[in-house]
């Protein structure tokens, strides 16, 4: 007999998750819920018609309201959230009295702090709470994780990592693929990464670098950006000397945004404009999204990770890198199966009993390798390399 998982929010990543569970979970039945319940049954009836069979049913009900959700989840071993990342919280705790496995796609570094307090609570409940997975963080953690094992004593890590699309078009030549709010999160504040093994704050836009890519990409440029690597930082303090993340787009796409930063166009508090109060960033929103948002988004994801240290007694550098493209079979786009999957893999690794009861970071849950053999198995083409160094 299968298992009963859940999804809930119906949009883009949450559709690409849903997909894979039915498909990868032993799954029994996958329930597809949205406050819309069209948009859930839209979802469910694409799951079905890929996948050739009734499996994904669709549910409404309002993520924010725990008593609609407890029904929901009743029988479920196994869900992800895929709402936004300020109600997961508050769906944690309705994890854990149910009793079903939970992971989710995070966003906010300080809400999944406190996720992961409730570790006695998910350990008595007998059930796993892994947040902040998904593209960045998430699966560039884990691949960095799996180059660190390739390395006898790592010392210092690198991820740089991004989505983008494959024709870019001036003067933006960028494309979202997920909600600009993100987006813009991600470009505001401090990063916090390891430097001399301590935790230390790194304004955004900092350190621009230049980095060669096969073809598509080929040259991108990448700076300091704030929430890619989530608790990791946190975690190997005292094991790595040094650990960073950068997010890759295609060259002049930071100097723009450094300006709008620079104009004041992140801010969130509001500013006086006549008559009238208006918050800068939901400005920049209403202008930029008609900008950089397509109908059909044809991109490409890419994630390199290198890990410094020592292996067989000598100096070495292992490198770990993941590049996918928008997928004609599904009609997935890149950051959909690598956001996601990434989740999907984790909650059906959970239903299966192969992640440890309790709430713990995702660099903790899952070893590296497990999650590159299970990335693989999905067609994802990840590219390895250990090499000496002087």
């Amino acid at each position: 007999m299968g298992h009963r998982y859940a999804v809930l929010g119906a949009g883009r990543q949450g559709i690409a998750a849903a997909y894979d569970i039915a498909k990868f979970g032993d799954a029994e039945e996958v329930r597809v819920v949205d406050a819309d319940l069209a948009v859930a049954e839209a979802g469910a009836e694409r799951i079905n018609e890929l996948l050739g069979q009734r499996i994904a049913t669709a549910i409404r009900a309002d993520a924010s309201d725990a008593a609609q959700l407890v029904p929901v989840l009743d029988g479920v071993t196994s869900f992800v959230s895929a709402v936004p990342y300020h109600l997961n919280l508050a769906i944690t705790e309705v994890a854990v009295r149910v009793g079903a496995n939970m992971c989710d796609l995070g966003g906010n570094t300080g809400i999944v702090r406190k996720q992961l307090q409730l570790d006695a609570e998910a350990k008595a409940a007998g059930v796993s709470i892994i947040p902040d997975c998904g593209m960045g963080p998430g699966m560039n953690i884990s691949l960095a994780t799996y180059a660190m094992s390739l390395i006898d004593r790592p010392r210092e890590v690198f991820i740089w990592d991004g989505g983008l699309p494959q024709d870019p078009k001036p003067p933006w030549n960028y494309v979202v693929t997920f909600h600009i709010g993100g987006l813009t999160n991600e470009y505001y504040g401090n990063a916090y990464f390891l430097r001399g093994g301590k935790i230390t704050e790194v304004p955004c836009f900092d350190g621009l670098e230049e980095l060669d890519f096969p073809p598509p990409l080929g040259r991108l440029e990448a700076p300091v950006t704030s929430g890619g690597l989530s608790t990791a930082p946190w975690t190997f303090e005292g094991q790595l000397e040094r650990l960073e993340n950068k997010t890759l787009r295609y060259p002049g796409h930071w100097a723009q945004f450094k300006a709008f930063a620079q104009l004041g166009l992140l801010e969130v508090e509001p500013v006086q404009v006549g008559k009238v109060k208006v918050v800068p960033r939901e400005v920049l929103h209403a202008l930029l999204e008609p900008k950089i948002t397509r109908p059909e988004i044809r991109d490409v994801g890419v994630v390199r990770t290198k890990c410094v240290g020592d292996k067989d007694g000598h100096p070495a550098e292992a490198i770990v890198q993941l590049i996918d493209f928008y997928d004609d079979e599904t009609g997935f786009t890149a950051m959909r199966r690598l956001t996601g999957w990434h989740a999907s893999i984790v909650a059906i690794l959970a239903a299966h009993e192969r992640i440890a009861r309790g709430a713990m970071p995702v660099e903790l849950a899952i070893p590296g390798p497990t999650i590159v053999e299970e990335a693989r198995r999905r067609g994802f083409d990840i590219e390895e390399h250990v090499v000496a160094v002087e």
